[in-house]
């Protein structure tokens, strides 16, 4: 006894130009027939909600499934799964492709090499295929770009509930680090002996967690702040690189430029809010956000 839910969608062309599309989503439950042996041309995440069974890759192995976990079905990878015949599972899928699952996938978001992932929790990625669900139905003038943002999110939030990938978001001890230490200036070296690691470890860790190389990550961490400081306070220029870590303000003008795309002096003309009577900024209350302390949604407690 099993029961179903799916929707196929057929997006346009200018959908798939959002980066992502949904072509279907389904929530099912019971003893589902078996799935395959089968190839796809696109990919499908099967999140399994309660209950087993088992997945089978190229190999025809057929390795256990217990939820909570995600099945992730990759074009071109031949595939065969199935829930127990006694007990069942409850499972939820998105099938989706596009131009941005190639840059999820360099990030880390979609794992080829690893098919059968086990989850923290499978509530937080059961309630957006909900949402999908409910954006599919018939008749919604937007269908086919609230699902597309979803499955956006879709991928962000399995990454988050992953098990054995390291600390919850915003507590893994070697970002946390970087991001302290990054307008020091230090080599990847000597940020990775702080932390007790060899530069292989480091490089290995912050790519496990952001997808990134430490530099790159740094790099991010020094330019976001410098666009705070340009943006709320009227320091000079060379103030702001050295805040940020560059004594030359010349190589920090031509690395904010090739990153960011203008110019420091252009970003501050166009973002410029400088908070009244903190000319200089970094000073409580004037205006530059401290990451580590963003404010609470109104009638929340800080």
């Amino acid at each position: 006894m099993h029961h179903t839910w799916t929707r196929y969608l057929t997006p346009g062309p200018v959908h798939h130009r959002l980066g992502l599309v949904c072509l279907g989503v389904g929530l099912q439950h019971g003893t589902l027939p078996v799935v395959g042996p089968r190839v796809l041309g696109h990919h499908v995440a099967v999140l399994v909600t309660a209950g087993g069974g088992w997945y089978a890759g190229p190999d025809g192995r057929r390795h256990p499934v217990t939820a909570p976990a995600l099945l992730w079905l990759t074009p071109g990878v031949p595939h065969h799964y199935g829930a127990d015949p006694a007990t069942g599972w409850d499972e939820a899928f998105v099938d989706f492709t596009g131009p941005a699952t190639a840059a999820y996938a360099e990030l880390g978001c979609i794992d080829a090499d690893r098919p059968l992932v086990p989850l923290t929790d499978a509530a937080p990625a059961r309630a957006v295929v909900a949402r999908i669900a409910h954006a599919a139905r018939h008749g919604n003038p937007l269908l086919e770009i609230e699902t597309a943002a979803a499955v956006h999110e879709l991928l962000v939030v399995l990454r988050r509930t992953r098990a054995g990938t390291g600390p919850a978001p915003g507590t893994d001890p070697v970002l946390t680090g970087l991001a302290r230490d990054a307008f020091r200036p230090l080599t990847v070296a000597e940020h990775a002996a702080r932390h007790g690691l060899t530069p292989a470890a480091l490089r290995a860790a912050v790519h496990r967690a952001t997808g990134r190389g430490p530099k790159d990550y740094l790099l991010t961490v020094r330019l976001d702040r410098a666009k705070e400081l340009l943006a709320a306070t009227e320091l000079p220029v060379a103030a702001v690189a050295r805040r940020v870590g560059y004594d030359d303000p010349a190589y920090f003008s031509r690395l904010f430029t090739r990153r960011v795309g203008t110019a420091p002096a252009r970003f501050r003309t166009e973002r410029a809010r400088p908070a009244p009577g903190a000319p200089g900024g970094g000073v409580p209350g004037g205006g530059v956000p401290d990451p580590e302390h963003p404010p609470a949604p109104a009638g929340e407690s800080v």
